[in-house]
């Protein structure tokens, strides 16, 4: 027999919620691993040019994004077999996990705000410099002038985009069409790179906040519902 009343429904509650965040967990580290192998962004990131290769501060951000669902999935299985078997010391383990877990998401949250902008940005510097070097009258190596085209081609066709504003972008295609160059999208676009690259990073980074904050909703009730049912078994008679 175990608690009764009240504290019963507290500890059917966590094992619901753990159970919700066990599936999050599993959400979670699904899309990450759709963020990590997203064809628009790892053709991007994976470029190289010259022995520079593309900003990688993305794929940091869906590593940890990815670490913390496999984590999300392993303390919710805890807190589910805590809370069914009505363990304090499973239970008391769980919460420490969540306070750390919990802790590590505001940190990230912050740095994420205050970092918000960085992945664009260095994707569009990164462009520029790509962009710059193929459009450079010095650049007489015909190889380098290959590869740089064939990283700009890269951008454009997967982005279907074309220069770095509205001018170049003119510029560019009326370049292709005169044949002296080949690196505009073949299906034609009327949208330069750099607001192709910040809607692309913008609406990634706004995916992981939703699903940051979703996280930390349900944490803050299993973290409540665990010191509960903690205190709840404590104090039953039958224990």
């Amino acid at each position: 027999m175990g608690v009764e009343g009240c504290t019963k429904c507290i500890k059917y509650m966590l094992f619901f919620f753990n159970f919700v965040f066990w599936l999050t967990g599993g959400v979670i580290l699904g899309v990450a691993l759709w963020l990590r192998h997203d064809p628009k962004t790892s053709n991007l990131l994976e470029l190289e040019f010259d022995g520079t290769h593309a900003p990688s501060t993305f794929y940091i951000s869906v590593h940890i994004l990815i670490a913390v669902g496999a984590v999300m999935m392993v303390v919710g299985f805890l807190g589910c077999y805590g809370a069914i078997q009505e363990s304090q010391c499973l239970l008391g383990t769980f919460f420490a996990c969540l306070v750390i877990l919990f802790a590590c998401e505001v940190a990230a949250g912050i740095w994420g705000f205050m970092h918000k902008d960085t992945v664009s940005r260095e994707m569009i510097v990164y462009y520029d410099s790509v962009y710059d070097k193929a459009a450079a009258q010095s650049l007489t190596d015909q190889d380098r002038l290959k590869a740089a085209a064939s990283v700009l081609k890269v951008f454009h066709e997967t982005l279907s985009c074309c220069g770095k504003g509205q001018g170049t972008l003119f510029l560019t295609q009326f370049a292709d069409a005169l044949g002296l160059t080949d690196i505009c999208p073949s299906s034609g676009t009327s949208v330069n790179c750099h607001q192709r690259i910040r809607e692309l990073f913008s609406d990634k980074i706004y995916l992981i906040g939703i699903a940051a904050l979703v996280i930390a909703v349900i944490m803050i009730f299993e973290m409540i519902f665990s010191m509960v049912l903690c205190c709840g078994i404590r104090n039953s008679p039958v224990y």
